[in-house]
C-alpha cells in the first residue's frame, strides 16, 4: 500500500514545489519592478533641467527637460493606437535647438484623417521627457517610407533618417501648441507590472495541484479498500 504512495506523493511535492516557486519568483520580479516605476516616477515628476548632449540612456531615461528651438517640418509618422487620445500618427519631428543641434521631438497624436496637413514652423518652448523608446520587435513591418508611415520608434534609425543627433524628447508642453497634435507626455501608467497577477497564477495552481494529488490518493487508497 505505501508503495503505491510514493508516486502521487513525490509527483505532488515536485509540482507544487515547482509552482510556489514559480509563484515566489514573480512576487520577488513585482518588488523589483515597483522598485523601477517608483524611480520612474521620481524622475517623471522632478523639475525638468536644461537639455545637455552629454545625456545617457542608462543615466538619464525619463528624466524631464526642457529645451527651445523651432521644427524643421520634417516628419516621420508612426502608426500609433490604443493611446489616451486614440489612434493616429506619433509625429516625429526633426527640432533645431537654438544652438544649431538637430534632434528627434516626438510631439504627439496626429489624426488619421489629417495626415498631410503642414506642420507649425515657429520657435517653440518645450518641456518634455528623454526617452529611447524600445517599441520594435522581430515582428514590426519595416517603415513605409514612400507613404512615410513607420510602425515603431527606433531613435537610431530615425536620427538617420532626418539627419539629427540620436536624441528623442517626448513632448508634455510646448509653447505654442501645433493645433494639429495632441501631446502624448510619458507615464508610468502605460507600464506594465503583472507580475502579481502571474504570481496569483501560479499559487492557484499549485493548490489544484495538491488537491489532485491528495484526490489521486485518494483514489489509490480507495481501490485498495476495495
Amino acid at each position: 500500500m505505501l508503495r503505491k504512495l510514493i508516486f502521487p506523493l513525490l509527483l505532488g511535492i515536485a509540482g507544487c514545489g515547482v509552482l510556489i516557486s514559480l509563484g515566489v519568483w514573480q512576487v520577488q520580479r513585482l518588488a523589483w519592478k515597483e522598485g523601477i516605476l517608483a524611480e520612474l516616477d521620481s524622475r517623471l515628476t522632478g523639475a525638468p533641467q536644461p537639455f545637455d548632449f552629454s545625456a545617457t540612456e542608462e543615466i538619464n531615461e525619463y528624466t524631464r527637460v526642457t529645451l527651445s528651438g523651432t521644427p524643421t517640418g520634417e516628419e516621420l509618422h508612426v502608426l500609433t493606437s490604443g493611446t489616451a487620445a486614440g489612434t493616429g500618427y506619433r509625429v516625429i519631428s526633426k527640432f533645431t535647438l537654438d544652438d544649431g543641434n538637430d534632434i528627434l521631438l516626438d510631439l504627439g497624436l496626429l489624426p488619421l484623417d489629417i495626415k498631410d496637413a503642414a506642420p507649425l514652423i515657429v520657435p517653440m518652448q518645450i518641456t518634455g521627457t528623454l526617452l529611447w523608446p524600445d517599441d520594435q520587435n522581430s515582428s514590426t513591418p519595416d517603415p513605409d517610407t514612400t507613404k512615410n508611415i513607420w510602425f515603431a520608434r527606433n531613435v537610431e534609425m530615425m536620427a538617420a533618417a532626418l539627419s539629427t543627433q540620436p536624441f528623442m524628447v517626448v513632448v508634455s508642453t510646448a509653447t505654442p501648441a501645433d493645433p494639429r497634435l495632441t501631446p502624448l507626455p510619458v507615464e508610468t501608467s502605460g507600464i506594465k507590472n503583472d507580475h502579481l497577477e502571474y504570481a496569483i497564477t501560479w499559487f492557484l495552481l499549485a493548490i489544484v495541484w495538491a488537491a489532485m494529488t491528495m484526490f489521486l490518493i485518494f483514489r489509490t487508497t480507495r481501490q485498495k479498500d476495495v
